[in-house]
């Protein structure tokens, strides 16, 4: 076995864990089956779940105070795994600087971990399988709520933002509107285009009920890539009575075949997220976060918005949008921002693995530090100080794409009543439904915004 730092500890047996929870999921599909009490597990299965490799965590929640310790227990099923004798465990804080790994032995064994000071870590598990790794993780919190921010907030923030504003708000927003058929008969839905930063276009759809005068506002913002937009997506929230406004990330129309996404994804915006990214004035985010800023003062400038809410929300890259929002619109009044990207862009000075896009996380020398200082104008965490306003925003422990300790640092920042959702066996991608407590806790959000009713305190 491996040298195993002091915080660290192995053992060979996993059954010795009382009141073991397991939520085993289904193979192929969402269903997850529950049995007993308090651990989690996760598998990612190679060749179609032949093979089972599970981590499982002794706290139900993934939540521990700075100092108590989290005990993972490795087990396996399927007939691949039967004569793997043991697997290699590697345990990175912050999903990034490894602190410790070593070797527990299979079908069950056991290791340890404690964080003295806030933070999260991710723990991974691999065993050969026919030359192939097995891959599982589970994720753990310590403290969560003092994880702080990684540097220091621009002292010029504001102000860059309040110019970039002034010169949007100085050119017309000159809105057209054209109708198309709605995939529910109590909806209209139009196309939208207005102008946008510097001579670019913003492209949306605009959803409403047939019936009533006047309606709270839903602005949603996409995630990352390059696609159209599937009416569906602002239909469903304007039929339960929103008016809804989703726009594109890019300035492409919505409604193309998708060769012609392709094309743009494969050539002009291929790795977009890098336009720019050492310049702030000519990063890409910079026309994407203002064509929200735009359509969210256009839905506020319509005589059938109701005059009060306006409410934001995305996944991923619309998640950065969606916390963006609520840090610089003076009107939003709530957001939702699912396992939201852009937080903590400078995470990896203190050890930390950046959310996406990660702009500055894989570079070295003096262009590291030409872009870190550039993506300070773009990271979640220099919003967030600014937000007053109610924020749901979950979490996925064992997120690689958006680290729970980014998102964690970004919102503690806020000043307004927040509530996470934290998902301990949920993956970026939300895969074996993993992101259904999310979703139904949107679900009551809206349902109170449409009652007139306050938001519900968080669980």
């Amino acid at each position: 076995m491996a040298n195993i730092p002091s915080n660290v500890r192995t053992t060979q047996n996993a059954s010795a864990i009382p009141n073991a929870r397991v939520v085993k999921f289904a193979s192929c599909g969402s269903i997850i089956r529950v049995a007993s009490s308090t651990a989690l597990l996760l598998f990612i299965a190679l060749g179609g779940g032949a093979q089972e490799l599970e981590v499982r965590v002794d706290h139900a929640d993934a939540q521990y105070r700075a100092g108590q310790t989290a005990t993972f227990s490795v087990s396996t099923s399927g007939t691949d795994l039967a004569g793997v004798s043991n697997a290699d465990f590697v345990i990175k804080k912050g999903g990034y600087t490894e602190i410790a790994r070593g070797t527990v032995a299979l079908p069950n064994g056991t290791f340890q971990v404690s964080l003295n000071e806030p933070g999260t870590v991710l723990a991974e598990v691999k065993a050969k399988v026919g030359g192939k790794d097995v891959r599982g993780l589970a994720g753990a919190g310590f403290s969560l709520e003092g994880i702080q921010r990684s540097a220091p907030r621009p002292d010029d923030f504001d102000d860059f933002w309040a110019a970039k504003i002034k010169e949007l708000n100085a050119a017309p927003v000159n809105p057209v509107l054209e109708p198309g058929p709605s995939v529910k008969p109590e909806t209209d839905y139009f196309k939208v285009t207005m102008d946008g930063f510097r001579g670019t276009k913003i492209h949306g759809q605009l959803v409403r009920p047939k019936g009533g005068e006047k309606f709270p506002a839903l602005l949603i913002v996409q995630w990352a890539g390059v696609y159209g937009l599937d009416k569906w997506w602002a239909t469903l929230p304007a039929a339960e009575g929103f008016l809804v406004l989703n726009v594109s990330a890019h300035d492409l129309p919505i409604d193309e075949q998708p060769e012609f996404y392709k094309a743009q994804s494969d050539g002009p915006l291929k790795n977009y997220t890098a336009i720019g990214r050492d310049d702030r004035e000519k990063n890409y985010f910079l026309r994407m976060y203002l064509s929200a800023y735009r359509a969210a003062d256009y839905l506020t400038q319509r005589p059938d918005w109701d005059g009060h809410n306006l409410v934001v929300t995305g996944t991923s890259q619309g998640g950065l949008q969606t916390i963006m929002m609520v840090g610089l619109h003076p009107k939003v009044t709530a957001a939702m921002a699912n396992v939201p990207a852009g937080c903590d862009q400078s995470g990896i000075l203190v050890g930390n693995a950046c959310g996406w896009p990660a702009l500055a996380m894989w570079l070295k020398g003096e262009e590291q530090k030409r872009v870190l200082e550039v993506a300070r104008y773009f990271d979640c965490m220099n919003f967030a100080p600014n937000i007053k306003c109610p924020l749901l925003v979950s979490v996925g422990m064992i997120d690689e794409t958006c680290p729970p300790s980014g998102i964690f640092s970004t919102v503690n920042q806020t000043k307004g009543p927040r509530e996470f959702v934290v998902l301990p066996l949920s993956d970026h991608q939300g895969k074996n439904n993993s992101h259904k407590p999310m979703m139904d806790r949107m679900s009551v959000w809206r349902q109170a915004i449409l009652k007139g009713q306050p938001l519900p305190p968080p669980r």
